[in-house]
């Protein structure tokens, strides 16, 4: 089995919200994984730090993708699109943090090879124990690739 266990694992979080911003950190920094959180607040921000661009060419390779649908730029089933279609980024899992409840972005996310999609709770503790169930499930249970 060809499987890695994740000592540190390594986040990116593309979000515009700066109140979503420290409610997933703060739910994070309650997990059982040690994390490290590198934030895009746009998509091109998040696409030059995938693919080491500009001011992100050092940047390290997330372990796991939580992309909101609503961010400036690029939105994030452009991204996402970006992120699947390229060899090595699309074994990274993307998962689709948003509000929206849309069918229409629920089937494009998912025709788009995006691995979960989960709609953000209004309420605070629904929020932070959803960012822990995925915390739970990608980090803890999932094997992923290198």
């Amino acid at each position: 089995m060809n499987s890695r266990k994740i000592e540190l694992a390594h986040i990116l979080l593309v979000e515009d919200n700066e109140g979503d911003i420290m409610l997933t950190l703060d739910a994070f920094e309650e997990s059982k994984v040690k994390t490290e959180i590198s934030v895009a607040k746009n998509g091109k921000e998040a696409l030059d730090f995938l693919f080491q661009r500009g001011e992100f060419v050092d940047a390290k390779r997330p372990d796991l993708i939580l992309l909101d649908i609503n961010i400036p730029i690029f939105n994030g089933h452009e991204v996402l699109q970006q992120i699947k279609a390229d060899p090595d980024l699309k074994k990274i899992p993307v998962i689709m943090l948003t509000t929206s409840s849309n069918q229409k972005d629920i089937d494009k996310a998912y025709a788009n090879h995006c691995n979960s999609y989960v709609q953000k709770p209004l309420n605070i503790d629904d929020f932070l124990k959803a960012i822990l169930k995925i915390e739970e499930f990608w980090l803890q249970l999932t094997s992923l690739a290198n």
